[in-house]
């Protein structure tokens, strides 16, 4: 939906309207700078349905408090915001488990559910009101060239635009990345996750709930009514089986294999598969072009920290480009956007990493490494510092803070 008239010169160009992409116009939506969001898809602004949507993100505590800044906190709390206080963790075949509650680390929750369409819906509208940004939808990028401090780009539609900045939040088949010709290394894992939503007939008590099976882990996230999202990673052919079963043998089978720690199951939505895996970008930046979230960085959904990296890149490079400019540097000079890259880059490998050291361990076959890993977790279980510094990471409270995170923090 168009509602201005594109101008021939922007500050920030921005590919990708989804919620690290909308995250990041709407923090410079205060500024004097002229910002263009773009996002190829049709966003409606149709008020958001009473179904739960099946695609949700665990929010940790530093991305709460960016979203306070941001100014849409409020308005997702009065749609549907499920907090969770606790994690229990278990491995299916030895029962080895940990707990983790927040209060351990004087925190009230570890963590926030909120389905991704809820997020993006109060960003865009956000950015709809913002004076100094301009939002269309149905448009994307076809080429861009580079000249100086200067970005030429030619979007789909044949307009030709000028910006100082092009930052690619287009996902992990970013366009952007392919036209500045940024490699990408990793690998597709073994695994697609299927996800819905269900009903309980015990109460999740505010509990995120994670098992892990044979061929991947399977998580209960929760929700408001008693219901909860599922996350259940599996091997490809078995998570489409999954998705063909009845009705009823999926909600047999999803019981079983969760140890009927919630009892029964009831299906509430249709049933998504997505394939997964690890992608990284060698670089974030180059010469007036910036990567943030998953053009950046695609991680397994193992501990839900994704969206959370996403969000960290956001607000940091808004903070680098907002000082460059109060230097009277080009935004878009490369050398400002390195200490973006060098700023968040060793903190998302070493996420990415640790997520793909997890997945790889708990999904080995029986034997001596197997035996080491359950004996393992017993030992962390029974070590608070360890998992108190388990807890703070996932918080992402941890290191140099972007301003707005700072800022949204000191609101409480």
């Amino acid at each position: 939906m168009q509602n201005f008239r594109m101008r021939d010169y922007y500050d920030i160009a921005i590919i990708g309207g989804g919620m690290v992409g909308a995250s990041m116009a709407v923090a410079l939506s205060d500024t004097s700078m002229r910002v263009l969001l773009l996002d190829s898809s049709v966003c409606s602004p149709a008020p958001l349905p009473e179904d739960y949507d099946i695609r949700v993100s665990a929010i940790s505590v530093a991305s709460k408090y960016y979203f306070q800044s941001l100014g849409i906190w409020s308005g997702l709390q009065d749609f549907r915001v499920s907090p969770y206080q606790q994690m229990h963790i278990w491995e299916k075949q030895s029962g080895s488990a940990i707990h983790f509650d927040g209060a351990q680390i004087g925190e009230d929750v570890l963590g926030y559910i909120i389905e991704n369409r809820a997020i993006q819906y109060y960003l865009l509208e956000k950015a709809r009101r913002s004076g100094n940004i301009d939002f269309f939808d149905s448009l994307s990028i076809e080429s861009c060239a580079v000249r100086d401090d200067r970005v030429k780009l030619t979007l789909t539609d044949d307009s030709r635009i000028t910006c100082g900045l092009l930052v690619g939040a287009d996902g992990n088949r970013s366009k952007v990345r392919s036209l500045a010709g940024i490699d990408t290394k990793g690998w597709k894992y073994d695994q697609s996750a299927l996800v819905a939503t269900v009903g309980t007939e015990l109460p999740h008590d505010d509990t995120a709930w994670q098992c892990f099976l044979p061929d991947g882990p399977l998580a209960f996230l929760p929700l408001a009514d008693n219901m909860c999202s599922i996350v259940w990673s599996a091997k490809h052919h078995q998570a489409q089986e999954l998705a063909g079963l009845p009705e009823d043998i999926f909600e047999r089978q999803l019981a079983e294999a969760f140890d009927f720690r919630l009892g029964s199951i009831k299906l509430c939505s249709e049933r998504g598969v997505f394939p997964l895996q690890l992608q990284y970008a060698r670089q974030y930046v180059k010469q007036g072009v910036a990567l943030i979230g998953d053009a950046a960085h695609s991680i397994h959904p193992l501990a839900g920290q994704g969206v959370n990296l996403g969000l960290l890149d956001s607000a940091s490079l808004v903070d680098v480009i907002l000082e460059g400019a109060r230097q009277g540097k080009p935004i878009g000079s490369v050398a400002l956007l390195r200490r973006y890259e060098r700023w968040r880059k060793g903190d998302n490998l070493g996420v990415m990493f640790l997520m793909d050291a997890f997945k790889r361990m708990f999904t080995t076959e029986p034997g001596p490494l197997k035996s080491a890993r359950n004996a393992g977790i017993e030992l962390v279980n029974s070590i608070n510092p360890i998992k108190d510094m388990i807890m703070k990471g996932a918080s992402g409270l941890r290191g140099e803070l972007p301003t707005m995170i700072r800022d949204g923090k000191l609101a409480e």
